[in-house]
């Protein structure tokens, strides 16, 4: 059953989604987590800079500015007490190339040295029907530029849909988990994952989560992002 919710919710997204077309209606605005309703913690210690690096679906593909995923992260990384800056260097449409391609521009023309980059690609590689391979050796590219730099990483993962053949499947899911161990970063699996089977949380597009979807992927994930993000020198 989860594979065939998966079609349904990423197949026929993927053929329309990723590449940034307009025209649909701004998505509501979000109601409060349970997070957000909790007394925030005091925010303390020296700034945590974060480049949140992908396409639309760090971008905010129709939603508001302020409600797409890095700007929702940084909120609720403040209410966890966590001094983090976050900045958007998504772009609609990249596939992992065209992410590798600028990733050294990102890096260079930020204000401050990123103590961590999620980097959450390949979502507009299954679009085009891409070697996994190719998409494998983008990443992987990425992360070894990372490490060069001496730039902790997290790796957002993505799934194929059925439909790609079983083949192409399987080679696909892999290669996050693969580079997640090859490279030593922390992963999430599947970043859709708490959105990709609740049509209520997906844009009619059926693959750009809402802004309620995207509060739910940043409830899903800032666990993982504080996890992975260095202890700030004293």
């Amino acid at each position: 059953m989860q594979n065939v919710r998966l079609s349904i919710s990423v197949a026929i997204g993927l053929c329309v989604a990723l590449t940034g077309c307009g025209g649909e209606p701004k998505a509501p605005q979000p109601e409060p987590t349970q997070a957000s309703l909790d007394d925030p913690l005091p925010v303390i210690g020296p700034q945590q800079d974060i480049l949140a690096f992908g396409d639309s679906l760090f971008a905010g593909y129709n939603v508001q500015p302020g409600e797409s995923y890095p700007s929702r992260l940084e909120i609720a990384l403040r209410a966890r007490g966590v001094n983090a800056k976050v900045v958007n260097a998504g772009v609609s449409g990249d596939t992992s190339a065209a992410g590798l391609q600028r990733l050294a521009f990102a890096l260079d023309n930020q204000a401050e040295t990123p103590d961590l980059v999620i980097v959450e690609l390949g979502g507009n590689d299954l679009l085009r029907g891409l070697s996994p391979d190719q998409t494998k050796q983008n990443i992987a590219a990425i992360l070894q530029e990372l490490k060069q730099r001496d730039t902790p990483a997290l790796l957002m993962g993505m799934r194929a849909p059925p439909n790609m053949g079983a083949d192409y499947q399987r080679d696909f899911d892999a290669l996050y988990a693969d580079l997640a161990k090859e490279y030593g970063v922390p992963l999430v699996p599947f970043f859709l994952e708490a959105v990709y089977d609740k049509p209520d949380l997906i844009q009619p597009d059926k693959i750009h989560p809402t802004a309620l979807g995207i509060e739910e992927l940043v409830a899903a994930t800032v666990g993982t992002v504080t996890e992975a993000l260095p202890v700030p020198a004293e």
